[in-house]
Order: structure tokens, then C-alpha cells, then sequence
């Protein structure tokens, strides 16, 4: 689900909408800088020159399978050409646009495109605007990845804890104290591939051996919710392996 964001540059707040793919900018809040009561005027402005119109058309034929190549070359065509103006609605209608999306809605609403379509436009409206606002940009993604990575070695963290909680159910209520140590391991490898199996969809030897460059196991790859995920199936197996409830079941 995307999120909006906001940062400060130069005084006044951008909103930015965030998912795990891409990061959309308002350029509704980035054209109050050049005026407050006109932002869309001025984004109209902006896209009817014949150089937005090439870079817009350039990023979508790089992003999009969908774009309209020839609307695109109509436009393109007229773009430049006195009185020629081109709206961001028209664009997204005629073209089948991507990079640039309109949202309706007092608060947080407006014209947003992808953050590369969006520097462009700060750099037409001011080259000392477009610096501070990819440095602010940057700024909070460097703050969302410190954030992230400590989630993420938090949940690594748990799995290990609950990893131990694991394989002592299994040592106290499986393991028979006469089996040699060999046959020990066998025991916690099954239990551990039955998690593997159910989460990740191979045993651990089956990724080792699908990825022989990396180092660790594929826990050490997993994503922060698969992180979550093994946490709790730990936890749970554990309960069950002491309540003797058997793996097949």
C-alpha cells in the first residue's frame, strides 16, 4: 500500500507517495514555489515544451510497454508551438502515461510523478530548488533504509532466539539419549526443513545448492515479513513438538 510522505524543502512541505517499487512526487507542491494559486497552470507550462514532451515520451518507452508511441509523436509534433498547452490529464489520457498520476482530494491530492520526472520539473522551476529537493530525497531514504535494516536484524535476532526455543523442544521431546550424535543432526535438520519447506518452498540443501556463491543459509537472504513469519512457525512448532503432536500432522 503506498504511504505519503512528506519533507521540507526550502520552507515549504513536498508530498511524496512511497511503495516498495517507486516514489511519486507532488509536483503540485513543487510549482508553488513558482506560484501559490497556479500550480497547475504551471505544470501545464512545463509539459507543453517541446523538451518536457521528449524526456516524458523517452521515460514512459523506457518504463512503459503500454505508452501510446503514436499519440506520443502527435503530441510531440505541436509541442513548443504558440498557444500549444498541454495538461497533465491530457497527457495521461492520450498517452496511457505512467509517470505521471493525478489524485483527487483536498489533503493530498494533485499532480505527482516518478521522482526521475519530478527532478526534471524542479530543475525548470529552479536549478537551486531541484538540488535541495534531491538532497532532502535522499535524506529520507537513507533514513527509511537505517530504519529498515534495524527492523530487519531485529527480526533476524528473534528468529535466532526462537531457533534455540526450537531446537531444545526438539532435544528434550524427540531426540532418545541413546542415538549417536549424527543421527541428532538428522533429527534437527528435518525439523528445521519442515519450517524451510512450508516458508520458502526448498530445504536448506536445496538452496545451498541453487546458490553455492552465497554465504550464510537462506534465512540470512529472507525478507523482513518471511523474518516474521519464521519467528512465530518456530514458535509454534516448538509447542507442538512438546505437546507430541507428530510432523506429518
Amino acid at each position: 500500500m503506498a504511504k505519503n510522505k512528506i519533507i521540507q524543502v526550502e520552507g515549504r512541505e513536498i508530498v511524496i507517495i512511497s511503495d516498495r517499487q517507486d516514489d511519486f512526487i507532488s509536483l503540485t507542491d513543487i510549482a508553488k514555489h513558482k506560484s501559490e494559486d497556479a500550480t497547475g497552470l504551471v505544470i501545464s507550462h512545463w509539459l507543453s515544451t517541446r523538451f518536457s514532451v521528449e524526456f516524458m515520451g523517452l521515460w514512459e518507452q523506457i518504463h512503459n510497454p503500454d505508452f501510446n508511441v503514436t499519440e506520443f509523436r502527435n503530441i510531440k509534433s505541436e509541442a513548443g508551438s504558440n498557444g500549444y498547452v498541454l495538461s497533465s490529464k491530457q497527457w495521461i489520457s492520450k498517452t496511457n502515461a505512467i509517470g505521471i498520476i493525478s489524485k483527487a482530494g483536498r489533503y493530498g491530492g494533485g499532480t505527482f510523478a516518478h521522482r526521475d520526472i519530478a527532478f526534471e520539473f524542479a530543475s525548470w522551476i529552479s536549478p537551486s530548488f531541484k538540488l535541495y529537493l534531491i538532497k532532502e530525497f535522499q535524506r529520507l531514504k537513507e533514513d527509511e533504509n537505517v530504519r529498515l535494516n534495524s527492523e530487519w536484524n531485529l527480526q533476524r535476532t528473534i528468529a535466532k532466539i526462537n531457533y534455540h526455543i526450537h531446537t531444545d523442544a526438539i532435544k528434550e521431546n524427540l531426540i532418545p539419549r541413546e542415538i549417536t550424535r549424527q543421527q541428532a543432526n538428522l533429527v534437527y535438520a528435518s525439523e528445521a526443513d519442515l519450517l524451510n519447506v512450508a516458508l520458502f518452498g526448498i530445504t536448506a540443501k536445496e538452496w545451498r545448492d541453487r546458490n553455492p556463491e552465497n554465504r550464510g543459509n537462506m534465512r540470512d537472504y529472507a525478507a523482513l515479513e518471511q523474518l516474521v513469519v519464521l519467528s512465530n512457525m518456530e514458535s509454534i512448532n516448538a509447542l507442538l513438538i512438546q505437546q507430541g503432536v507428530s510432523q506429518s500432522d
